[in-house]
């Protein structure tokens, strides 16, 4: 009786998979190629950094915003940081994980925030999501070199700055 109840207990313990999803019952198209898909290029160098950086400090102080902006290569790791006078003390950590999330995500976060509004709560289970606007990839000859984020205005107006800089190179 005895090892009765202990192989009812196995069998109950086992896990249960589940059979793949028979195609109809796929609810998303599949795309026929990558979309956001650009390629990796060298890591952003210091100068252009600062270009960039610059660039959208001008911006930033040319319509009285007060930001921190983070420049990143591709994996995300920080190149170049600033923080204006009077910025908020929360946008620094915010425009890293913004820069990083552009780089890494090969996109824009605004595109996170435009899926989420649009009812598919997804995203929000990936590693490194923020939401918002307020970064872009960096690119030089089609090529993602890094990512700017911009914190610390409204999230328009973050984008607006880090616009600017990251059109500093092309």
């Amino acid at each position: 009786m005895r090892k009765l109840l202990f192989a009812c207990a196995a069998l109950i313990a086992l896990p249960v998979y589940a059979a793949d999803p028979p195609p109809e019952a796929i609810t998303q198209p599949v795309a026929e190629n990558e979309p956001n898909y650009t390629p990796y290029g060298t890591p952003i160098n210091l100068a252009d950094a600062k270009k960039v950086l610059d660039g959208a400090l001008a911006e930033a102080a040319k319509r009285k915003y007060h930001l921190a902006c983070a420049i990143v290569e591709p994996t995300g790791d920080l190149v170049a940081f600033e923080k204006m006078d009077d910025t908020q003390y929360a946008s620094v950590d915010i425009s890293i994980a913004k820069a990083k999330a552009a780089a890494r995500f090969r996109r824009s976060i605004k595109a996170f925030q435009d899926i989420i509004k649009g009812g598919n709560a997804s995203p929000l289970s990936y590693p490194g999501v923020i939401a918002g606007e307020g970064s872009f990839p960096i690119t030089k000859g089609g090529k993602i070199v890094g990512a700017i984020g911009c914190s610390g205005a409204a999230s328009n107006q973050d984008a607006t700055a880090a616009w600017a800089g990251k059109e500093e190179i092309k």
